[in-house]
């Protein structure tokens, strides 16, 4: 709240902004209790989930009109100090009393004296004038000398202050608050506290007399010194350490994923379930994609880490992309396959059955006649309870309603099988054993059908910390141990469904403490903040009353409740909370983060010293060697992977140029005497070349850096030359800048030229050393140099000659003429002349002249002179090809990449890659590459006058080609040429075998002008089936967004068939093939939970009358090819256009035909989706790694 010391401006979100001095004449104002605000429990939500932590807790009261007097200690005491809602145990209440005189005298801010309360000094802060406002400004501030305030010291207080006349006590106004007092907060109150206009020669209220009186008046603390329980209550977690506090750690919110937290948390402290993630066998699989690595590695960070544990590494062995992350799911679906893909992971390990043992329990359906001795039932495993909120108070009214009993008979009789016909009977659900860890999902939302939308059910909804459901057995269970189960965890939703925030409350050990973690912060709670507080339903004031809005009749509800809870049996807990020690951890594991650590160490460290160190680059003869492009190296590249990168070298900033010689010499084994740097420089035409060599040695590195004026690198550039001549004590002769005994530098007309070989058999260029040589000699005396350096003799054959260029910039080589002298050359220090061996017939084509169009083609294959490689190394691409996933075979066609000439054209690329193929080039076809997800975009037209460069980097439709990679292709072997694909249209159909269960996508080519038949006999040829004599009739229909859209007739053109729709084809069914009815046929699609969440393939049903549905499924059953449990766990509905979100489920004795009576009516399959493909924006969950 606003500081005693500070600025005469009152700060933003003073505590004493909800004042009601104003109305305190109008009889009409509303109570000011009415007005109390309590936290946490009504919390703000902002829009991104996260609560408001900054809402301030104030009463303003004014004077009340009983009979109390301000002198009545105990029965002000009453008014001021209510009832808390956090109900924290009081420590001690204390009245102190300031008698203050000479009001208007006071200086701008006075101190009371000092009292004692809870055993810390305490006095009141006074603004007789106001704290920057025109208003009496009164605090409490805790009384410790300024630098005597203990470094951690806290107290929670809830205090009152009244401002009363001590000549007539009845006279007096107050204000009450609570607050966390702190060495950074020392005081809390009012800044406005009463107007300075009501206070003096004015009658109060209906009083005769002012209530500062003779300049006179009495202001009381009323200090309550409340137990700080959680030691976090009224905390406002700035520089909070939860490690330091609770020793434990919380996981960062990546956007909103704080349901994800919440559900990882609670599983880390089911602690074995933790030791049979660490129990799964990843030390030969440390990959980032590994959804088992990366769990054991966040259970390890929580286990070991000081601050909040990021889960980017998990999410994104997920598979999740950013879009998932800021997508907040369904925890239990979550926590079904998170349980899932483990068990996959632990499948054919020791603990491949840990999970189903500590997770899993087994439940019976059955029906039961009441009269005969007849049963039917059957058994199934289920990971978790889903109880219905709705309409129960509280867990076990929700276990009741589970197991109720549903009675048939009368006309709702069931079908016993021939021996017993019609019987009264039984129906329902009743639990054959409870697993060790009970995960309870409280329906808290569900359909509305008034609004006819899904909302959240705020009921209040109890829960026991311990229950015993041996009520909700079998008879014949297993009754040998006790099953009692005790409250582990209790995951909250705090919001509605559109914006919510998740957190959970979780008992670590046995017996101790309940933690809250709210992501990265996790605090102590208390019963009260995990059981009633997540109860649900309205706000209760303390003494048990509802609150109600304040100027509604209607209860103010509570936005948080519990949605999942977590039990553990009473018999096991030893079992599930068995303590996980440092054995149990997979020693790769702490190896891997020990090696992490001090990585990161060493980067942090370098980082710091970052500033005392400069980076150089050396070019030494190796280097340039190794170089076959442009300049003298490849200066951007790692000396580790490319021979042609600049050696690295990290130098002290302070060292002298003498180090770095002997550093460099030593690193290339050379003694240092022989050793000279050139500083290199960037030059105007974008090169970087030699420019002078350094010739004093003591200046430092960042000296030596400063003064060179024309680099543009955060690294001094430096060449390294290796004297060829040494004197008779050893030290460098240098052909030019050399040194004397006097100091004095001598420059002669010697320059330093580099050369560079073209090898025309090779197609390469190459470094070939460097040389001296004087600018008044003629060109063609570099000859015989390079037929020496060369090795190449004294003389060339009579039909050869060394041609010579100068490699100016990158895309300028011009010739050098023989007979002029290097100065008419221009050349100078640094300049590089490159060489070929030529013979004559070849280069006799001037400069100016052109080729034919064949001539030229073939150059993009085999280059003649340096001119020509020139001008390739400026437009040279490597480009990755990769066979196209759905329409080639990458096991037949496996990726390669490709150095190529970005001028080539379409057909020379197509030849290209067919000679690399060895396929015809008229039968592949190119497609672009999606930059984002990796995927195949659209096909490429074939153009005469496209190019590579065109191809790759197309112009136009601006951010639609931003999104393709420019380095990358996909291909596809055609079984035709690309003219005749022309001619055809590529249908994709989606064959179905197995009932539905087995889908095979094909393309198909048919005949533009052909139709639906002809796509039929393409589909036999390309899926290698059995024709329909052999096999069956085949037929054709589309679907659309997963449900039925139309069947297409033998003769339906294919031109016609929609693009934006599936085909799919099927074997007709034996009972269907005479049917010529179409209303005898029901359209059927799959959701799950909700109509609106469509998946799988939709078909099309016969239905016959009269038949009951339990005889109907048994025909769906061999229809869709579903067995066992898949189709088991499958509810039907039958679906109506018109009420789309309404599905009405079927019974056995139901009739398909009856119910669906409409032609409109749907069938539908309500059951997981098990695909992971994604729809509707994010999609579905799922877990890839």
């Amino acid at each position: 709240m606003d500081g005693a010391d500070s600025t005469a401006t009152p700060p933003t979100g003073e505590l004493a902004q909800l004042t009601i001095n104003e109305d305190a004449n109008n009889p009409e104002a509303p109570s000011p209790n009415a007005m109390m605000v309590d936290q946490p429990e009504e919390h703000v939500v902002e829009p991104n989930g996260t609560e408001n932590d900054d809402i301030a807790i104030i009463n303003p009261d004014h004077m009340d009109t009983d009979a109390r007097l301000a002198n009545d200690y105990e029965a002000m005491k009453e008014l001021c100090l209510p009832q808390l809602a956090e109900e924290p145990r009081i420590l001690e209440d204390c009245v102190h009393t300031w008698s203050v005189e000479q009001w208007r005298n006071m200086g701008k801010k006075e101190h009371g004296p000092i009292f004692e309360a809870g055993g810390y000094p305490w006095r009141i802060l006074l603004f007789p004038f106001g704290n920057g406002v025109d208003q009496c400004s009164i605090y409490l501030e805790h009384g410790f000398e300024l630098n005597s305030v203990p470094e951690d010291w806290s107290c929670c207080v809830q205090f009152a202050l009244v401002l009363w006349n001590p000549t007539d006590p009845s006279i007096y106004y107050h204000h009450t608050a609570h607050h966390r007092f702190t060495k950074d907060e020392s005081d809390w109150g009012f800044t406005r506290f009463l107007e300075l206009r009501k206070m003096f020669n004015v009658p109060w209220d209906n009083a005769s007399r002012p209530i500062i009186e003779n300049d006179s008046a009495n202001i009381t603390a009323y200090v309550r010194i409340v137990e700080d329980e959680t030691g976090v209550l009224w905390h406002n977690f700035n520089n909070y350490d939860s490690k330091k506090e609770t020793g434990y750690v919380g996981l960062k919110n990546q956007g909103a994923t704080c349901y994800l937290n919440s559900l990882l948390q609670s599983l880390y402290f089911t602690n074995a379930f933790r030791k049979a993630i660490y129990h799964i066998p990843t030390h030969d699989n440390e990959a980032m994609d590994n959804s088992a690595y990366t769990l054991q590695r966040l259970f390890y960070q929580l286990q070991t880490s000081n601050t909040a544990v990021g889960t980017n590494e998990l999410t994104k062995s997920f598979g999740w992309e950013t879009r998932h992350i800021f997508e907040q799911q369904d925890v239990q679906e979550l926590s079904r396959k998170l349980m899932e893909k483990m068990e996959e992971k632990m499948s054919g390990t020791p603990y491949e059955k840990a999970l189903a043992e500590m997770f899993s329990g087994k439940v019976k359906t059955y029906i039961s006649c009441i009269n005969v001795p007849y049963e039917s039932s059957r058994v199934e495993d289920f990971w978790d309870v889903q109880l219905n909120v709705s309409g129960n108070k509280n867990l076990l009214e929700s276990f009741q309603d589970y197991i109720q009993v549903e009675k048939l008979d009368g006309e709702n009789q069931y079908f016993a099988g021939d021996e017993y016909k019609l019987q009264d009977a039984n129906k329902g659900v009743i639990f054959m054993s409870f697993p060790d860890v009970l995960h309870l999902q409280l329906k808290r939302f569900e359909y509305d059908i008034q609004r006819d939308a899904m909302m959240k059910i705020n009921d209040r909804y109890e829960f026991p910390e311990e229950f015993d459901a041996a009520a909700y057995l079998d008879r014949d269970a297993d009754r040998s141990e006790s099953w009692e189960y005790q409250l582990h965890g209790v995951l909250v939703h705090s919001g509605d469904l559109n914006a919510g925030h998740y957190y959970a409350f979780l008992k670590p050990n046995k017996d101790g403490w309940w933690y809250k973690y709210d992501d990265d912060k996790v605090t102590k709670a208390t019963k009260r903040e995990v059981l009633e507080d997540n109860f649900g339903g309205p706000f209760r004031t303390p003494n048990g009353q509802i609150r109600s809005l304040t100027q509604k009749k209607t209860p103010l509800m509570r936005p948080n409740s519990a949605y999942m809870l977590v039990y553990i049996r009473k018999a096991k807990l030893d079992k599930i909370l068995t303590p996980v020690t440092a054995e149990d951890t997979p020693l790769h594991l702490h190896r891997r983060f020990e090696e992490e650590i001090a990585a990161r160490e060493a980067r942090r460290k370098e980082r710091e010293e970052q500033h005392l160190y400069l980076g150089v680059k050396v070019i030494t003869e190796s280097t340039f060697k190794h170089h076959g492009g442009t300049d003298l190296a490849v200066f951007d590249a790692n000396p580790e992977q490319e021979p042609a990168a600049p050696r690295f070298y990290r130098v002290l900033r302070s060292a002298t140029m003498q180090e770095v010689v002997s550093e460099v010499a030593a690193d290339i084994d050379q003694d240092p005497r022989r050793i000279r740097l050139w500083i290199m420089v960037n030059r105007q035409n974008k090169t970087i070349r030699p420019d002078q060599p350094v010739m004093d040695l003591r200046p430092t590195v960042e000296e030596t850096y400063n003064r060179s004026a024309a680099h543009r690198d955060q690294a001094l550039r430096l060449w390294v030359e290796v004297a060829e001549e040494v004197n008779a004590d050893g030290e460098a002769v240098w052909p030019t800048y050399q040194g004397q005994s006097n100091g004095v530098i001598v420059k002669n007309d010697l320059i330093l030229l580099f050369l560079k070989w073209f090898d025309v058999e090779s197609q390469t260029l190459s470094g070939a050393g460097h040389v001296y040589i004087s600018k008044e000699k003629k060109v063609e005396e570099l000859v015989p140099i390079i037929m020496k350096k060369m090795g190449w003799g004294d003389k060339l054959p009579s039909d050869e000659k060394i041609q010579l260029w100068e490699e100016i910039k990158p895309n300028m080589i011009e010739g050098l003429k023989a007979k002029h002298s290097l100065k008419q050359a221009e050349l100078q220090d640094g300049d590089i002349v490159c060489f070929q061996r030529m013979h004559e017939r070849k280069s006799r084509l001037g400069l100016g002249e052109s080729r034919s169009s064949e001539e030229a083609n073939k150059s993009l294959d085999r280059f003649e002179d340096a001119r020509e490689y020139y001008d390739f190394l400026l437009n040279k691409k490597i480009v990755r090809f990769q066979a196209h996933p759905q329409k080639c075979d990458a096991e037949v066609y496996p990726g390669f990449e490709m150095v190529l000439n970005s001028k080539m054209s379409y057909d020379k690329l197509s030849e290209k890659i067919g000679e690399r193929l060895k396929v015809d080039p008229t039968h592949l076809r190119f497609y672009t590459v999606n930059a984002t997800s990796g995927a195949p975009r659209t096909a490429i037209k074939r153009g005469p006058n496209q190019t590579l460069s065109m191809i790759l980097n197309p112009t136009g439709y601006g951010q639609l080609n931003m999104n393709q990679r420019n380095d990358a292709l996909y291909f596809e072997v055609l079984d035709m040429s690309l003219t005749e694909l022309d001619t055809k249209k590529s249908i994709k159909v989606i064959l179905l075998s197995e009932g539905i269960t087995k889908e095979d996508q094909y393309d198909v080519l048919v005949t533009k002008s052909g139709q639906v038949e002809d796509l039929i006999e393409g589909l036999i040829k390309k899926a290698k089936i059995p024709n329909e004599e052999e096999g069956g009739k085949i037929r054709i229909y589309e679907t659309s967004n997963h449900r039925f859209f139309r069947d297409l007739p033998r003769d339906y053109p294919v031109i016609s068939i929609n693009d934006y729709t599936t085909v799919v084809a099927e074997r007709i069914p034996e009972e269907e093939l005479e049917v010529k009815d179409s209303s005898q046929f029901i359209s059927v699609f799959h959701f799950q939970g909700e109509p609106s969440r469509v998946h799988g393939m939709p078909f099309r049903f016969l239905i016959h009358e009269q038949e009951k549905f339990s005889d109907t499924k048994k025909r769906l059953e061999r229809r869709t090819g579903l067995k066992g449990k898949s189709f088991e766990k499958i509810k039907f509905a039958v679906v109506r256009r018109a009420q789309f979100s309404r599905p009405q489920y079927l019974n056995d004795d139901d009739i398909l035909w009856e119910v669906a009576a409409n032609e409109d009516d749907y069938l539908g399959l309500d059951h997981a989706d098990r695909s992971r493909s994604m729809r509707n924006g994010v999609g579905d969950l799922f877990l890839k790694g």
